[in-house]
């Protein structure tokens, strides 16, 4: 079931289409296998505060919130074969395209929302 990404910091929807990662299989397999991400389109990882980028096709931002889904902190234009070291004090990370993070202004201390 889809959900979508809100800024309640600035009353702004974010990400229309939010895909939840929340079992084993679809937190290890992540991002893999795809070629791209649409701009409207972002994976919330639960139980994540590091992640890497080996084997991925493309950059992504990575947008990393603690378990009230304030922005600890975010990672923008991670390459293909990276790594993030784990975030303090965060329990779950948003991946979108990169660039997106940016073009959305999600800073540090924002605070996001998901909603159905």
């Amino acid at each position: 079931m889809m959900k979508k990404l809100e800024n309640v910091t600035t009353k702004a929807t974010l990400i229309p289409n939010l895909e939840v990662a929340d079992s084993i299989q679809t937190r290890g397999v992540g991002l893999l296998g795809r070629s791209s991400l649409a701009e409207d389109q972002a994976l919330w990882i639960l139980r994540c505060n590091s992640i890497h980028t080996f084997f991925m096709k493309f950059a992504i931002d990575c947008v990393f919130v603690d378990k009230n889904l304030k922005v600890k902190a975010v990672y923008r234009n991670v390459k293909p074969w990276r790594l993030v070291l784990p975030v303090w004090g965060a329990s779950s990370v948003v991946e979108m395209a990169s660039g997106v993070s940016s073009k959305l202004n999600i800073n540090v201390g924002d605070q996001l929302n998901v909603g159905a």
